[in-house]
């Protein structure tokens, strides 16, 4: 299964990411990917990110704006 990202707005929309992502082999790259890109994405518009195995939601909504909201 490949560990991917879903990007969405504060609502739950979907929205396009502003880095694109790839799909990832493990839960700990995906986890690195998004520790070092969440600025920029939410510099480029995506409030919450929830993360997927395959077709299953492991966890989220994970918000992207830290404590300063």
């Amino acid at each position: 299964m490949a560990w991917t990202w879903r990007f969405e707005k504060a609502d739950g929309t979907e929205v396009a990411p502003a880095v694109e992502p790839e799909e990832f082999t493990t839960q700990g790259d995906a986890e690195s990917w998004i520790g070092e890109l969440w600025k920029d994405l939410a510099e480029g518009g995506a409030d919450q990110v929830v993360l997927f195995d395959g077709e299953t939601k492991i966890y989220g909504p994970m918000s992207l704006h830290g404590s300063e909201e």
